[in-house]
């Protein structure tokens, strides 16, 4: 039976509660150090926060002398010993170990994570092994407490979570980059009908918020875009409310409040590794998360950015005009320039839209939409209200071509008790990038796929 060893993270945390105790750690070597005095100083780490802890181990115990010859970077140890105040500078506590097993070892020569530092390209061709990072461990606990932080923020307001189908016949988004399913062997398809891998659980969680009210889904979704920017994956994670008996300025009240919770949350728990974000990875992090965490949107129209951008003075790569979509430089414009602040950008162009966004009445031309901006990433939350009736939905799917039959389900929730309603999807690796400073999306997900890359 595996002996349990106690957390590293919880005897920094209650370290006077294990002083001068004898305790019992498992864990994998970052490093090992020998002096000449006949000690080695081994640094374990066992993923549950981001500080190591140090473990001191003399020779002068024979059955240690021989176990230490054993012990390199990468391999897995049990650690028996007495934990003591530190005289070193900025440990507080470290190990003093009486006996150690070696669970698995791992060969100097061969093991590739020697160096103290790697570049993320070189990390991402050994996705088995960067999870031993501090770069990467640090990511991972930070999207996890935004994972945990998103679903408490729903359900302290009296949303269901919804399960929504991986497999769909849908193409919520109506731009075609889908992934279709084929099967082998006999039949053309599986299910009867052409299927897809989900670009979004949205359609699906519409018909659930018209029946309770207001529900979440927060799952795996997928683009076969052919894009290979530091923004863009071919699978990423979504969540996505929808709530009944709303409107567009309910849209954009959750959203802002969805973002100051998840980033207080984040604040609050993961000082360590955000710490370590900003000291090697972006400097103006902890002011920049501050700023969104607490400042309110700046709401803005479509039609006033598109005047901003034009008389800004500035040279944008891409053209600026009324029915163009912005891009990544016109919404950085808007956050870190202009308003140095999140923005949201409302009321786009019909056109540039998907077919279930509310057509406003006022103009029929635009539809009541918006995005969220933030600085350093631009867009993080696409959302709008719903088209909720049904003759305007009906000439919307005409206006986009598609295939009105593919689509009777979603007409007769507009048919039968048809609400307004309003939703909105925030992409999990974007605000990972957001919240942690790294420049590649890549490394915001434990297993990266992009056009030309899927390991395992």
């Amino acid at each position: 039976m595996v002996r349990k060893g106690i957390p590293v993270k919880k005897l920094f945390a209650d370290m006077n509660d294990f002083l001068d105790k004898e305790i019992f750690v498992n864990g994998w070597i970052r490093t090992r150090r020998d002096s000449k005095a006949g000690i080695s100083f081994i640094e374990l780490n066992d993923g549950s926060c981001f500080k190591n802890l140090q473990i001191i181990v003399e020779h002068s115990t024979p059955h240690l002398k021989e176990i230490i010859k054993k012990i390199n970077t990468g391999c897995s140890v049990g650690v028996s010993g007495v934990l003591r105040e530190s005289p070193a500078k900025g440990q507080p506590i470290e190990l003093d170990a009486r006996d150690i097993t070696i669970y698995g070892e791992a060969d100097p020569a061969s093991y590739p994570l020697q160096k103290k530092r790697h570049s993320f390209e070189f990390l991402r061709q050994i996705a088995h092994l960067r999870p031993r990072t501090n770069t990467i461990g640090a990511v991972t606990r930070v999207r996890n407490q935004i994972s945990y932080a998103i679903h408490q923020f729903f359900q302290e307001r009296g949303f269901y979570y919804i399960h929504t189908p991986i497999i769909t016949t849908s193409d919520c988004e109506g731009a075609g980059e889908v992934f279709q399913i084929i099967t082998e062997g006999e039949g053309e398809n599986f299910f009867g009908r052409p299927t897809y891998l989900t670009v979004s659980g949205q359609l699906q969680a519409e018909i659930y918020a018209l029946a309770l009210g207001k529900v979440y889904t927060f799952g795996p979704t997928f683009r076969a875009e052919n894009s290979n920017t530091r923004r863009h994956l071919s699978e990423f994670w979504m969540v996505e409310p929808e709530m009944a008996f709303a409107d567009l300025e309910d849209d954009l009240n959750l959203a802002q409040d969805m973002l100051h919770y998840l980033i207080s949350r984040v604040l609050d728990s993961c000082k360590e590794d955000l710490e370590f974000f900003r000291k090697f990875i972006d400097k103006g992090l902890f002011s920049r998360l501050e700023v969104v965490a607490t400042e309110s949107f700046e709401v803005i129209t479509y039609t006033e950015a598109i005047e901003m951008l034009k008389n800004s003075g500035e040279s944008f790569e891409f053209p600026v005009e009324w029915g163009e979509d912005l891009q990544a430089e016109h919404e950085r414009f808007l956050t870190e320039k202009k308003f140095k602040k999140p923005v949201a950008v409302i009321h786009y162009p019909r056109t540039l839209k998907p077919f279930y966004m509310k057509v406003n009445d006022d103009d029929e031309r635009t539809v009541a939409a918006m995005d969220i901006l933030v600085p350093e990433i631009g867009e993080i939350i696409g959302g709008s209200e719903r088209e909720y009736r049904y003759d305007v939905l009906l000439e919307q799917m005409r206006q986009k071509n598609m295939n009105i039959d593919d689509y009777q389900w979603y007409l007769d929730l507009r048919r039968y008790g048809s609400a307004p309603h309003a939703g909105f999807g925030l992409g999990l690796e974007r605000f990972v990038q957001f919240i942690t400073g790294v420049q590649n999306i890549r490394e915001a997900i434990p297993f990266p796929r992009t056009p030309g890359h899927a390991l395992f």
